[in-house]
């Protein structure tokens, strides 16, 4: 029988990466800067469409730190950060010296919660600290509640850095995601729905924001015939190697979201008749998830006992990765001194929430794999 590794999320390469990497070689472009850095921004933004400007970096970890950046984020400020994310989202904010201030998740999203945001808001306003920026993010792909998030954001003249690095090919009322914010941040990490191995990219409203980002992120050298700089600089570029394994996957993101989306479903109709087994769906049909990964939350109440962890293990003894969910920022060492708004909401996610093997290259056969574990543990 075949005990080979079935992965929560590996790269899937379509084909054609190859020859964009070739074409580097052969061409000598193996910089952070060429054709395919150039080619791989115009995809993007033919993809997300509604004017967008992207610049390509060295991961979407820079993209946000770069966009707290333009946002005039400096050491003091205070900026609102989702808890139920990866620590990604939240480091940047420590790299300006700024003071995160981490938000409760809602029920049925599992991201951003508006009431606690807005709470959040009026206390720290009302302590004589208005929000710089509020990042909000888009868990495992699952849009967060765009017209809330961003009334109450408008409300208080508060920017939104949008992280996307999980949500490349979702929309919200076919709006893609990673077109809401003042400033958003993509990412194309060896696990994410497409990957250039490593990287990720800043998208902007405007080319002036993003000529800035570019500038910032080439070690912010002036335009002068010697080495000279004004400001301080970031090696942050995406290199021309990267960014032809990200040309050859924009070939194949719309498939790559219809599989994950496929293998959701696989999962949804599994769940249908298990009782204590809830698999985060979208809320109706203005939410289009890519389902970068299929996450559900086991209720030990409903399930005999058996606990997401039980299934975890089930799951590792049959060589198939699975893993808990992000556990909050706010539990977190680092984090767990600042301030934080809501109830136990992403708390309850992280103890009893599970993500499942959600590949794009998942064949017949892993599929088959993964329900055997699940009858044997359910049934």
């Amino acid at each position: 029988m075949n005990n080979s590794k079935i992965w929560l999320s590996s790269p899937h390469m379509g084909g054609n990466e190859r020859n964009f990497v070739q074409e580097a070689f052969d061409t000598n472009w193996v910089a952070p800067l060429g054709p395919n850095v150039n080619g791989f921004e115009k995809d993007l933004e033919e993809y997300l469409n509604d004017e967008s400007h992207v610049g390509a970096m060295s991961s979407g970890t820079a993209a946000i730190h770069l966009g707290l950046i333009l946002l005039d984020v400096k050491s003091g400020d205070e900026v609102i950060c989702q808890s139920m994310t990866f620590s990604a989202s939240a480091n940047p904010i420590l790299y300006q010296g700024a003071t995160p201030v981490f938000i409760d998740s809602e029920s049925e999203t599992w991201n951003m919660c508006p009431v606690s945001l807005e709470k959040a808001i009026v206390d720290r306003i009302s302590n004589g600290k208005k929000p710089k920026a509020i990042i909000a993010v888009h868990l495992y792909g699952m849009p967060y509640k765009v017209e809330e998030i961003h009334a109450v954001a408008a409300k208080y003249g508060i920017p939104v850095l949008e992280d996307s690095a999980e949500a490349l090919g979702s929309h919200y009322k076919n709006k893609k995601c990673g077109t809401f914010g003042d400033i958003a941040a993509l990412s194309f990490n060896g696990n994410k729905i497409i990957t250039t191995s490593g990287g990720g990219a800043i998208v902007t409203q405007n080319k002036e924001t993003k000529d800035k980002a570019v500038f910032l992120s080439t070690q912010a050298r002036d335009n002068a015939p010697h080495y000279q700089h004004s400001e301080v600089g970031f090696n942050y570029r995406m290199s021309n190697i990267c960014a032809g394994i990200g040309r050859g996957q924009m070939e194949v993101l719309d498939s790559h979201v219809l599989l994950r989306r496929k293998m959701n479903q696989f999962y949804a109709d599994y769940f249908a008749n298990i009782d204590g087994v809830t698999i985060l769906k979208e809320i109706d049909n203005n939410y289009y998830s890519n389902h970068w990964l299929s996450a559900i939350i086991v209720d030990p109440k409903k399930t005999e006992g058996k606990t997401r962890e039980d299934l975890r293990m089930a799951f590792e003894a049959e060589n198939i990765e699975s893993r808990p969910l992000w556990k909050p920022m706010h539990l977190q060492p680092i984090f767990e001194k600042y301030p934080y708004y809501g109830e136990q909401v992403s708390e309850g996610l992280f103890q009893n929430g599970l993500c499942l093997p959600s590949g794009s290259n998942l064949t017949d056969q892993d599929r088959s794999r993964i329900k055997d574990v699940l009858d044997v543990f359910f049934k």
